[in-house]
């Protein structure tokens, strides 16, 4: 099982090449490995494809991939890595649909273990009692997931906006999207976690065993170990969705509107804001998809040139509850103050609304405009300084067009574990924006170039007129940006780190702790 000479010759280069400095694993540490007894398999074939992701913008290529057919053989790995001790050069990455934006889930020279190989009979429903759950292994898909639970007409509470994703990978950061508003993300909705320390010790925790490290892995960036199961809380799935869209033009009203209804005990069930720059032929876009309410007067109204906000919301119901489900949708939308004559919607089935955006995937792929580069940047504002934000981002920064969505919606704090590792701005409302860009080019507009140089002055807006921002899903580099992010709770995280991986095996694409920095308390 040693590698060629011509892969580390390739490793060696692109270490060099991106500025990385580690040692490269010599042959003898890899066939290591080989004596392992596992139920799986390593590989050095597809190790440049472990070594990409959906940012497309960071190539790490590590030195092998583990193909893992039981958690066991993650133990194994990881023990055997851990054994090695502090001078061992070796990390461990598990990677699960690869959609992380730089990095995250890649090890440089490391093994990267194919969280996806775990997938299949491992999925159990349990749907008796009064609070039904899901056992789903950690690089099993959240759209399998779904599939699985509405056999019995159950599905997870809370969502992300894209189902396409493994379980471990959104556990690991926090997983959102608007139902969070009511349910909080999904780290807020797990019962129980399965997990592979950086020791390489399997460890069932839940708030009442274990539960430092269940909270700790929670939103933990994988720092802390490999989550190879959770189980997930289930509620009863509805068939259909009413699906609605509305435009505003005036800011205050947008954001007031959606923190109203966020707060209200009667209102809809998923609430997600959309800011739109300089697009022309909206509402005719939306037609492919939805119904105007006034098609007279959809068809006179007129997008061009300004920036208007998009409210999006859905009402679950069932067939034979759809009279009720109108009078409420009716007296809800009553209440809004969006510009009327742009008011849209339409039925579809509970599954065909979660995973709308595979939708939309699919017809990118087709166009070759998926796996380009994604510069996304997600913050977390709070609700005290959303209107400062959005004055000189949306009406300076962006004022003339992006290159993407751009979220914006209020969730509430009460509905975030504060003793996960997530971090969240300190005001009861805060509100996610993510400025989700593409780059098909290689220059102007639509470059990477562009897009981060529009990304580096909101960031810089941020800190200078101390807004109080978070980066969720932050791409930092260095250790003391993350203790400036950490804050007050890094003290919490890095004794965490000590006590659960020591040794910094796990997770290097985070760029937390470099392996083998940290004082060892074995």
């Amino acid at each position: 099982m040693k590698p060629s000479l011509e892969h580390c010759f390739k490793l060696l280069l692109l270490l060099a090449l991106g500025g990385v400095t580690m040692h490269v694993p010599d042959a003898d540490v890899l066939s290591s490995l080989g004596a392992l007894r596992l139920d799986g398999h390593f590989s050095f074939h597809d190790t440049s494809a472990m070594a990409r992701d959906f940012g497309n913008r960071c190539s790490l290529l590590p030195a092998t991939v583990l193909h893992p057919a039981s958690v066991s053989d993650i133990a194994a790995t990881v023990s055997h890595v851990f054994s090695m001790g502090e001078r061992s050069p070796l990390t461990v990455a598990a990677r699960g649909h690869g959609h992380s934006l730089m990095g995250q889930s890649q090890a440089a020279g490391g093994i990267v273990v194919r969280m996806e190989s775990l997938r299949g009979d491992r999925l159990q429903v349990h749907h008796g009692g009064m609070s039904p759950f899901v056992d789903a292994p950690g690089g099993e898909l959240w759209i399998n997931v779904l599939h699985e639970t509405l056999k019995y007409g159950l599905a997870p509470k809370s969502w992300t906006d894209y189902l396409h994703l493994t379980v471990g990978g959104t556990l690991s950061n926090a997983g959102v999207s608007g139902q969070a508003f009511r349910h909080g993300p999904q780290v807020s909705n797990v019962n129980q976690l399965e997990i592979v320390t950086g020791r390489g010790d399997v460890v069932t925790c839940s708030p009442k065993e274990n539960s430092d490290l269940f909270y700790a892995a929670l939103g933990g960036l994988g720092q802390f170990g490999i989550i190879t199961r959770a189980r997930i809380a289930l509620e009863p799935a509805p068939k259909m969705v009413r699906w609605i869209r509305v435009l505003y033009s005036d800011f205050a009203s947008f954001t007031e509107d959606q923190e109203m209804l966020i707060m209200a005990e009667n209102t809809f069930d998923y609430i997600e804001g959309f800011v739109i720059i300089n697009r022309t032929g909206i509402l005719n876009n939306w037609r492919t998809s939805f119904k105007p309410q006034d098609p007279v007067q959809a068809s006179r109204f007129q997008s061009d040139g300004r920036v208007l906000y998009c409210l999006e919301l859905t009402k679950n119901f069932n067939t034979d509850d759809a009279d009720i489900m109108e009078q409420e949708v009716t007296a809800l939308l009553s209440q809004l103050r969006y510009i009327r004559s742009t008011l849209f919607h339409t039925d579809v089935t509970y599954l065909e609304f979660l995973d709308r955006v595979h939708t939309s995937e699919m017809k990118l792929r087709a166009q070759g405009l998926w796996e380009v580069p994604h510069p996304w940047l997600n913050l977390l504002i709070p609700r005290s300084s959303i209107h400062r934000f959005a004055k000189e981002v949306f009406g300076k920064i962006l004022k003339d067009s992006n290159n993407g969505p751009i979220l914006l919606y209020p969730v509430n704090k009460s509905k975030w574990d504060n003793r996960t590792s997530v971090v969240i701005p300190d005001e009861e409302i805060f509100y996610l924006v993510g400025f989700l860009s593409s780059a098909p080019s290689l220059s102007g507009h639509g470059s990477v170039a562009h897009a981060m140089n529009l990304n580096n002055q909101i960031v810089e807006f941020c800190e200078e007129a101390d807004i109080g921002m978070k980066q969720y899903l932050a791409p930092y580099t260095t250790q003391q940006q993350w203790k400036a992010h950490f804050g007050a709770r890094w003290e919490t995280f890095e004794r965490r780190k000590h006590t659960y991986d020591p040794l910094a095996i796990l997770a290097p694409g985070q760029r937390i702790f470099p392996k083998a920095s940290l004082p060892l308390s074995l």
